[in-house]
């Protein structure tokens, strides 16, 4: 049963303290991977396609590796330490919660600019000119991705392979946030950043689906979310995220996708979802959806457990 305690232990770490506030290992990861990219992000194309192999490797693999060595040195109950501790810097659902509701409350009081300006934080469009409804859509899309990214991935990664494939998860899903742009800068050097993301949030974001899709079983809509997470998330740019958007916004009875500006240049995406138009009660709708996938997977994880102890 030290699972589903370490994953609710790091859970209620992440709601009653928040992130770190200081030395958070993101933080730090960040700024070596920084320093690594202006190291290494030059030369030609094909320089920095293998270059940025070679960062991937150097950024993602060391610490997970260094962690099998404290498997083998440390005491049980030390490593449980550990391990809440990895389970509760790598979850961020308060901060989620945060940045989606600091977002909410000023679209609540008609105060567009502040809106636009928190929403720049966790989206990578522009927002300068972005109105009620483009706030609410970037936001809610924003959340249920992330809901994935951030939250579901590791508490489903733990179950399947413990810290060290989260670990894995979590500093490649921060490379990809990173480095996973289709621009001169980052198009070849991020690539495989961008790759491994997609694979490694493969089998978590199926789930994550799954979570938001059962969740609209007592409205009726658990066939038609599932339904549009397979055929929407064809034409979608994140195969990933084009199947937990579609599914939690078929659920939340709400219609995503559309016209967003990256960089100066306009791209349309595909349809998301179904239902009504996006307006801000979708915002806080969508975190209220992210928290009860995390309680659908922790209710599983424990009677899973639960079943496995008296079998």
């Amino acid at each position: 049963m030290s699972i589903p305690f370490t994953l609710l232990l790091g859970l209620l770490l992440d709601h009653f303290l928040g992130e770190p506030a200081r030395f958070h290992p993101l933080i730090l990861f960040g700024k070596f991977a920084n320093y690594i990219e202006r190291k290494l992000n030059s030369g030609s194309n094909k320089r920095r396609f293998y270059n940025g192999i070679i960062a991937w490797g150097i950024l993602v693999l060391p610490i997970p590796l260094g962690y099998l060595l404290l498997v083998i040195v440390l005491p049980y109950h030390l490593l449980l330490l550990v391990n809440i501790y990895i389970v509760y810097w790598a979850v961020a659902l308060n901060s989620l919660n945060q940045h989606g509701m600091q977002i909410y409350r000023p679209l609540k009081a008609n105060n567009i600019k502040q809106a636009r300006y928190f929403c720049s934080y966790i989206v990578s469009r522009d927002t300068d000119s972005l109105d009620e409804v483009e706030i609410s859509r970037a936001t809610t899309e924003s959340m249920l991705e992330n809901g994935h990214d951030g939250v579901t991935a590791t508490l489903i990664y733990f179950v399947i392979g413990g810290a060290p494939l989260v670990i894995i998860h979590r500093l490649s899903n921060t490379l990809d946030a990173m480095w996973g742009y289709r621009n001169s800068q980052f198009n070849y050097f991020g690539k495989c950043s961008a790759r491994m993301d997609d694979v490694l949030g493969f089998i978590s974001g199926k789930i994550t689906c799954l979570l938001y899709s059962l969740i609209g079983l007592f409205k009726g809509r658990l066939k038609c979310a599932l339904y549009n997470a397979f055929w929407q998330s064809r034409n979608y740019k994140s195969h990933n995220g084009g199947w937990v958007m579609a599914s939690g916004a078929t659920v939340l009875n709400v219609c995503l996708g559309g016209k967003s500006v990256y960089f100066g240049a306009s791209v349309e995406s595909p349809k998301l979802g179904q239902g009504e138009k996006v307006n801000s009660k979708h915002i806080k709708a969508s975190l209220f959806l992210v928290k009860k996938a995390v309680l659908l997977w922790l209710s599983i994880v424990f009677v899973w457990f639960s079943i496995g102890t008296t079998v």
